[in-house]
């Protein structure tokens, strides 16, 4: 496997033998000194051209940065629209596991190469034509404190969509009810951020799909977090309701407290008491509630 140096100085010497590349400018992790460094980290490199369409209508021109396993093109997707903001980008993974995600940046667009991101370093600059750039840091990307609204909205989006789980368990559709558990879990995991952000006052990154939270939480909500994934019967898909709903409970009340926020115990009780219902109603039950049920 190609080391870093070797990646950089090939990325450079490609750079500087093409006079259409006017500048080389990075992001990602490997800008970033708080992420941690292993061989799976991506080179995201940006070239700064003169000709962007010679590029594009010259498929070959990348042969020249390794064998490569896969390649995608995101600005020529059908089933994943691009963004069409002018760039455009090659996403390689290499038969020596190195990855280039490599985006072409027309030069009129120099002075917002890096789309302002503040992980963001310039590697060349033929020119002495890019913005000067602050020290790379990521605390745009740091947990930020929630307002009470912020707060608020989670725990409905919650609550509510739970309800969504529930009925799809019951009616024995699977996907359904998995597709919205995922959603539920993303308030979920916005509430455990907003927990580290407390216990961390606020000066980390949980990283990209919070895959750094676990450095950040107490275990025991870690391993409670873990539980919330269901191996794909009904069965266990309750479970995992359950446990989910346990996890924000008591997450939810802790970042209340924490923050001066009111939890909605009222949503909250209303809910669960709806969700135990549901998974115990028999199959073909021709009403939710009878005359022996109260909230």
């Amino acid at each position: 496997m190609r080391t870093e140096r070797e990646m950089l100085d090939l990325i450079l010497n490609v750079a500087k033998s093409d006079e259409r590349i006017r500048a080389v400018g990075m992001n990602g992790s490997r800008t970033n000194p708080n992420a941690p460094r292993d061989i799976f980290q991506d080179y995201d490199i940006v070239f700064v051209v003169t000709d962007i369409e010679s590029f594009i209508q010259d498929p070959e021109w990348i042969n020249v940065f390794g064998d490569r396993i896969i390649m995608q093109k995101p600005e020529e997707m059908k089933l994943i629209p691009p963004s069409m903001d002018g760039n455009y980008a090659y996403l390689m993974l290499f038969t020596d596991g190195n990855r280039i995600d490599l985006t072409l940046c027309p030069i009129e667009k120099k002075d917002r190469w890096n789309g302002g991101d503040r992980l963001a370093v310039v590697l060349l600059d033929k020119d002495r034509s890019l913005p000067r750039l602050a020290e790379p840091t990521d605390e745009e990307y740091r947990v930020r404190q929630p307002t009470a609204k912020l707060y608020a909205d989670c725990c409905n989006e919650f609550w509510w969509v739970s309800t969504y789980v529930a009925k799809g368990l019951w009616r024995q559709e699977i996907l359904y009810a998995l597709d919205h558990l995922n959603i539920i879990r993303g308030m979920l995991v916005k509430m455990l951020e907003w927990q580290a952000g407390i216990l961390t006052r606020f000066s980390v990154s949980t990283g990209k799909n919070g895959k750094y939270l676990k450095s950040y939480l107490p275990e025991s909500s870690w391993d409670q977090l873990l539980r919330t994934y269901p191996k794909g019967s009904y069965e266990d898909g309750w479970r995992a309701l359950f446990a989910m709903t346990d996890l924000f409970r008591s997450t939810a009340r802790e970042v209340a407290s924490k923050l001066g926020f009111a939890y909605p115990a009222e949503d909250d009780r209303r809910v669960t008491a709806y969700l135990e219902r549901v998974q115990s109603l028999e199959a073909g039950a021709s009403e939710i509630f009878g005359s022996d049920f109260s909230i």
